[in-house]
């Protein structure tokens, strides 16, 4: 859109029939890039809810402890942030770009990039070459294209994950007053336990007419768990709370994608000669423990990849050292400042307790501090320490806490 829009030749490969089917997200967009580049987006785009409310939701089992945060701010212009559908909205975005002047091409996969003396000159797609001064990678976590031109090593598990979503299809009106909002308006939780056994977490986000809930696991801990995806899925719905938010509901959709676990270290160069990369395949997620951020942090890169075309159209040269301006652009945005302030909660994710420990523990201390039983009642050291067992020791907890410290708080 911003290169159609300053009258550059662009064309946009999409492998789908159409912008969107093949695209998974787990579908809460942040506002503020989106804005910048379309001021009052929402006022014309097929955005579900504005997201009043964010929870962190600890399931225990047969137990959960919520936090839950409501702002009227939120739900106010510029908003913070809204549920998509990206069936919905890829379309909205793509028909923003054509009429800026983009050619979109669905329904074609890009098979390589062309390469001329080490620099990338165009794509190769269904059997025609289309030459290019520059091509901008957006191909997901996989990097198949850069990999076969010999422009980035492979990936390890370790570093990535799978997102297992469904769509759970609820009336407006049950969906308002189960969640306790007002037409229009919406929440988003992230649940920490219940996942099987497998290391990872959830995410529950309401939609005008449908809920999209989802899991999104450690590759390496669901291969030893020898489950299946959707086994760790169920888990999940099964839990009493999580069952009695979708009760009733009927699954329309059901979605799986890789995603790279986010983390500042796995952020890999973004540009060489003729070629930049956002989005998924520059390996941009954020996970804070509280929010999962994915479709703004794309945005934001190639934003900035645009910036950097333009700079080096203006040059005349797409070599690696000019397009290097990408990089400072997108070093300038919030999104990239965010992602260097949360740098430290990668290694809080290795935490196994994080996952299997911890929300049983939380659970059972506010058990004991809120039932009234026919034993004496706990004051909360009592309670913690009680409930703790063989599980984690209190140098475990400690160092837990500092590791935690580190990564959202100080």
């Amino acid at each position: 859109y911003i290169l159609a829009k300053a009258g550059l030749q662009v064309v946009v490969v999409e492998r789908g029939q159409a912008p969107g089917k093949k695209n998974v997200s787990g579908g809460l967009a942040f506002s503020q890039i989106f804005n910048e580049i379309f001021p009052n987006f929402w006022e014309e785009a097929p955005v579900e809810r504005a997201i009043r409310g964010h929870g962190l939701i600890f399931l225990g089992d047969g137990a959960s402890t919520t936090l839950d945060f409501r702002s009227d701010e939120a739900v106010s212009p510029p908003y913070n942030a809204f549920s998509v559908l990206r069936a919905k909205f890829d379309p909205w975005l793509a028909n923003q770009a054509e009429e800026a002047g983009a050619m979109i091409l669905p329904g074609y996969t890009v098979d390589e990039l062309l390469m001329e003396d080490g620099k990338v000159c165009g794509v190769k797609a269904g059997g025609d070459e289309l030459p290019a001064d520059v091509v901008i990678v957006a191909e997901g976590t996989r990097s198949q294209l850069l990999r076969k031109a010999g422009l980035r090593e492979g990936f390890h598990a370790k570093d990535v994950s799978l997102g297992v979503k469904e769509i759970i299809q609820l009336s407006e009106e049950i969906i308002n007053e189960r969640f306790q909002c007002r037409p229009g308006e919406g929440v988003a939780y992230t649940t920490v336990g219940q996942t099987a056994g497998v290391d990872g977490g959830g995410f529950l986000y309401t939609n005008k007419d449908t809920i999209s809930l989802g899991v999104v696991v450690k590759i390496e801990s669901l291969y030893k768990s020898g489950k299946q995806p959707h086994e760790v899925l169920d888990a999940l719905k099964s839990h009493p709370l999580i069952e009695r938010m979708i009760s009733g509901g009927k699954v329309v959709e059901y979605s799986a994608q890789t995603v790279h676990r986010g983390g500042f270290h796995l952020i890999p160069q973004l540009y060489g000669d003729g070629y930049l990369v956002a989005g998924s395949a520059a390996r941009l997620l954020l996970n804070n423990v509280m929010t999962l951020r994915g479709m703004d942090l794309a945005i934001a890169s190639a934003a900035s990849a645009a910036k950097a075309v333009l700079a080096a159209k203006e040059k005349g040269d797409f070599s690696s050292a000019s397009l290097s301006a990408y990089e400072q652009f997108f070093k300038e945005t919030s999104v990239y400042k965010d992602i260097e302030t949360f740098k430290g909660t990668y290694p809080l994710m290795e935490n196994k307790r994080l996952f299997n420990v911890y929300p049983d523990l939380i659970c059972g201390v506010m058990d004991d501090m809120f039932s009234v039983k026919t034993t004496p009642g706990k004051k909360a050291f009592q309670a913690l320490r009680d409930n703790m067992g063989d599980d984690v020791s209190f140098m475990d907890l400690a160092k837990d806490m500092f590791q935690i410290g580190k990564g959202i708080v100080l």
